[in-house]
């Protein structure tokens, strides 16, 4: 294994250089304008009290609240993760930020995608963007994880039940172009072929399941130059008490896949008529940020239907067929963190599961182990991966048993073995990967409430630290800070990045647009701008043909969009522009993640949840465009 070279990040505000590692000195990440030598002050969100100068924001720590896309009016409360409540009127950010208090990476933009299976909702207030990069440090010996268990158990014991979720939509009447009504049925098998209708268009007033001309509603106000509504599906499966966690969408060719409760199903994108279903036989409690080659993932379920069960199990999908492969459990974790659950990622030719006390690679393939991750002092808990990288997130043991030491190192996806390894400085904890190709890095310091983002060159060595300056706000939507219980490394939106750049948008108050901001890998400096038209707010999803994919949130005025922006800046260009008339259901989904390929574009729920069985029978779970 070799370390990197020695030129190291700035020191983050807090994150003091290591007298031994002969890094640069702390430069705070600012605007070129600013002066370097104090930390700034955080902007303050609407209607909040004064910060005092100097005060760092509120660091993550809770699962992000959930709202409508960008300020769209409230909903009713709706089920939070692990039991939490969600506040419909606030937006706390991660690790614990409350509602007025910035954070790194708060609730949903309405259109942040997800998020495979994310819990929160966009962020109302988010961090003021000044992150240093971590500085490495030292550090050696022994002493317990003693921090994450404290964590853990705190957050496990504090769990609550939860209440319900209305939803509505705006309709209208009459059209030609009719999305295909779907008629429920509740009859499902793995690795079912053709098609089999189990979801229905719902006409959106609260009436039923849409078999009274619903189809035709959707599609009545269309104006020239708007898309038309594929389908509108609701919810066919019986969930438990407190409802079920969607894993997805994926788009695989012609279909489009998510994942809930006890099973994965893959449905038209034409029609929304479902095509495949595979049952599983306890609750899905896991999966990567995107499936691997052809269309191949790998799921995580729960070993039994106990309180507590582990997320031990895997089931290999080929998420084109609906075929499913080979499934295994994964080795039964020991010793003190072995109430961890697992979570899952791609790398190259194979699936990673890992939790705080253990980790194991397994061929895409077979399901055949290829490797078990350190068991030394330093131990990997979670990986991130494309389609040939591979990277760890590491926890070491210190001399100190209340220091955190985080590495991030480069793994070969066959052997386990790190190529490099790059050391944070003390006390900072990896949080999430924004890209595995260009490398960049979000980094947190939970005592001091800070926030960095770097980018590593491929040798390990650092490349940048992101200088957001203190005058915007950013906030990517990962789902909760939490990789210990189960949220993946991967899978944030509102963040993309290809080759030199790297493109976060801004969060602005509701009826104002906001910006993607491409920054430089090279220099971590902003190089240009583009604004949201129509005082909407735009988010990152992913890469598109070299070109920035950005969703358009709705408004109850406007509807949404599917945008590209051009590697030099410049307007985002419309590819969809979606029916205003339909706004509000496009506004509704609680926690909604997004998928686009084959000129469609899917909204669909990142939770369902109901008060009654009727309720829930009656939740939109999602939604397609396309031309």
């Amino acid at each position: 294994m070799t370390q990197p070279p020695s030129n190291q990040p700035p020191g983050g505000f807090g994150a003091p250089q290591d007298p031994n590692q002969g890094g640069v000195p702390p430069v705070p990440p600012q605007m070129p304008a600013q002066p370097p030598q104090m930390p700034p002050t955080p902007p303050q969100a609407p209607g909040q009290p004064p910060q005092a100068p100097g005060q760092p924001p509120q660091a993550p720590g809770q699962p992000p609240q959930a709202q409508p896309g960008y300020g769209y009016p409230q909903q009713a409360p709706q089920p939070g993760p692990y039991g939490y409540p969600q506040q419909p009127t606030q937006a706390a950010g991660p690790y614990g930020q409350q509602p007025g208090q910035p954070g790194p990476y708060g609730q949903q933009p309405g259109p942040y995608g997800q998020q495979p299976g994310a819990y929160g909702g966009y962020p109302g207030q988010t961090q003021p963007m000044y992150p240093a990069a971590p500085a490495p440090a030292g550090g050696s010996g022994g002493g317990p994880f003693k921090n994450r268990t404290a964590l853990v158990a705190a957050i496990a014991a504090a769990a609550v039940v939860v209440a319900a979720v209305t939803t509505w939509a705006v309709v209208g009447k009459g059209d030609d172009e009719k999305p295909t009504v779907a008629s429920p049925t509740t009859s499902s098998s793995s690795a079912t072929t053709g098609p089999k209708p189990t979801e229905s268009v719902d006409e959106g007033d609260g009436s039923g399941d849409g078999d009274k001309g619903g189809e035709d509603d959707l599609n009545a106000a269309r104006q020239e130059g708007e898309a038309k509504v594929n389908f509108l599906t609701t919810n066919d499966v019986d969930l438990p008490r407190n409802g079920s966690e969607v894993f997805g969408p994926w788009i695989v060719g012609d279909t489009v896949v998510k994942a809930m409760y006890k099973g994965v199903s893959g449905y038209s994108l034409t029609d929304g008529a479902k095509k495949w279903t595979v049952d599983l036989p306890f609750k899905l409690c896991a999966a990567p940020a995107q499936p691997g080659a052809n269309g191949i993932m790998v799921f995580g379920y729960e070993e039994s239907a106990k309180d507590g069960a582990k997320c031990s199990m895997l089931q290999q999908i080929d998420l084109k067929s609906g075929k499913a492969g080979w499934k295994k459990a994964v080795p039964k974790p020991t010793g003190l963190f072995a109430f961890s659950d697992n979570t899952l990622a791609i790398g190259g030719n194979t699936v990673t599961a890992a939790g705080s006390s253990s980790a194991y690679g397994f061929s895409l393939t077979d399901g055949k182990q290829v490797f078990t991750g350190s068991t030394g002092d330093c131990k990997p808990y979670a990986y991130a991966g494309d389609a040939t990288r591979l990277i760890a997130a590491n926890q070491c043991r210190t001399a100190d048993a209340s220091k955190e030491q985080h590495t991030i190192s480069e793994v070969d996806p066959n052997t386990g073995k790190a190529k490099w390894t790059y050391r944070l400085a003390a006390t900072w904890e990896v949080d999430k990967v924004y890209s595995v190709n260009p490398l960049v890095v979000s980094a947190f310091q939970r005592e001091q409430k800070k926030w960095s983002i770097v980018a590593l060159n491929p040798n390990g060595s650092v490349r940048s630290q992101i200088q957001g300056g203190t005058k915007d706000k950013f906030a990517p939507r990962c789902g909760g800070g939490l990789v210990i219980f189960g949220r993946n490394l991967q899978g944030c939106t509102g963040v993309a990045a290809s080759g030199d750049t790297f493109y976060m948008a801004t969060d602005t108050a509701y009826g104002t647009s906001n910006e993607v901001v491409a920054f430089d890998l090279k220099t971590g400096k902003p190089k240009w701008r583009s604004k949201a038209p129509e005082e909407q707010s735009m988010t990152p999803l992913r890469m598109e043909g070299g070109e920035v994919l950005v969703y358009v949130a709705p408004k109850y005025d406007k509807g949404g969009a599917v945008a590209t922006i051009a590697p030099a800046g410049g307007a985002p260009k419309i590819l969809l522009k979606h029916p205003v008339s339909v706004s509000s259901i496009e506004s509704g989904f609680f926690s909604a993640g997004y998928a686009y390929g084959n000129g469609t574009f899917v909204v669909a729920a990142g939770r369902v949840s109901a008060s009654s069985d009727a309720e829930e029978k009656e939740t939109k779970t999602m939604m397609g465009f396309s031309k």
